[in-house]
């Protein structure tokens, strides 16, 4: 994969390439679980109404960004929805967080890294690399940490600290910039063309979907 010494550095995708993931996010269990725990939180919405508002939140977030790929922060969209539904007094921004991270732990149905990229990573462990993800920093730093692949990178990038998502190359122009690398000294590994293929290719970097990288470790 890094032959002659042509690639000098590695980006990765997260979710499908270095962690296998099955959420159910729209699912009323899912917003059940979490409307009671909120009740302890001082909050009180009902399932189906906390899913909507939710919807219509994150619609009306990225309807507003004027981006053409946009992101939101989704402890920010709890924020909002904890301030206009609370019982008592709370505290919107610590709330939000915590929503964000319960909200996740009940809607996972499946996580865990893939042995074969833990093999990829542990090869070219000595080659500089980083992460560039649609994802939310909230609780994905944490997911990553807790399946000890978060300091295997050099750094990691997030959509949701830049509020702009993949295939937006701006993300990936980020990341070649903190690696110091030109673009053809640097392969980007992912599951996904449109977002982890053609936009780095679009820069000049080049390109590879993970199942074809999992030959090489």
């Amino acid at each position: 994969m890094l032959q002659n010494g042509k690639i000098k550095g590695l980006i990765f995708d997260c979710y499908k390439t270095l962690i296998d993931i099955k959420t159910d996010e729209k699912s009323r269990e899912t917003n059940e679980r979490l409307s009671r725990w909120l009740l302890y939180q001082g909050v009180k919405i009902e399932p189906d109404r906390l899913r909507e508002e939710y919807r219509w939140k994150v619609i009306d977030r990225l309807g507003s960004s004027g981006q053409q790929h946009p992101d939101i922060r989704i402890e920010e969209i709890f924020a909002e929805i904890c301030a206009e539904n609370a019982y008592r007094e709370i505290d919107p921004f610590w709330l939000g967080i915590e929503t964000a991270k319960t909200f996740r732990t009940a809607s996972i149905k499946k996580l865990e890294a893939y042995p074969r990229s833990l093999r990829l990573l542990e090869k070219y462990r000595n080659v500089p690399k980083c992460i560039v993800s649609n994802a939310q920093r909230v609780f994905t730093e944490q997911e990553l940490r807790f399946l000890n692949l978060y300091d295997r990178f050099n750094f990691v990038i997030m959509s949701s600290d830049h509020r702009i998502k993949k295939p937006d190359p701006r993300l990936f122009k980020i990341a070649l910039d903190r690696l110091g690398l030109e673009p053809w000294e640097v392969l980007s590994i992912g599951d996904t063309p449109e977002n982890d293929i053609y936009p780095p290719q679009s820069l000049g970097m080049n390109a590879m979907h993970i199942r074809e990288a999992w030959k090489y470790a």
